[in-house]
């Protein structure tokens, strides 16, 4: 298990952390579980990985779909929102899930503390805070060795 912590004071810092993040991600994958308060920051992270990868298409949370595709970069990106499944809803994805962590290719999981732990596979979890400036810290965490690889680069 490695961690990485990062405080970013602009959206630039933002910018060149997801930049940063998606260079060690774009050509294997990553299966990669976010947390953090309501418009902490989430998508936008994601969004700035996926533009970082090359995805074209518009990045948008899919709070009301649960599933959002993009398959525009050299490797497809998937990125799940469990907010609306809660617990019981959740159980009837994980099979699903296991199979996004399979393989080259990206998926990002907001809300995944719904998950209630049953991500027992390889990822990184990322927590997002923010504080009174409006300031963005990152809390990296990895679970597995090629992850704790990924983890490492950031440093």
């Amino acid at each position: 298990m490695t961690k990485f912590e990062k405080l970013c004071k602009t959206i630039d810092e933002t910018k060149a952390l997801a930049e940063q993040f998606a260079n060690l991600i774009k050509d294997n994958g990553c299966f990669i579980n976010l947390y953090g308060e309501i418009g902490a920051g989430k998508t936008a992270f994601t969004r700035l990985v996926a533009q970082a990868i090359g995805v074209t298409e518009k990045v948008t949370s899919p709070s009301f779909v649960i599933l959002n595709e993009y398959h525009s970069a050299k490797i497809p990106i998937y990125h799940f929102d469990l907010y609306r499944l809660e617990n019981e809803g959740v159980k009837t994805i994980l099979d699903e899930l296991r199979e996004y962590s399979e393989g080259r290719q990206i998926t990002f999981v907001e809300w995944a503390e719904f998950s209630k732990g049953e991500i027992p596979f390889d990822h990184i979890e990322i927590n997002v805070t923010y504080d009174d400036n409006d300031y963005r810290k990152y809390f990296f965490e990895s679970f597995g060795q090629d992850c704790d690889s990924i983890i490492k680069g950031l440093k």
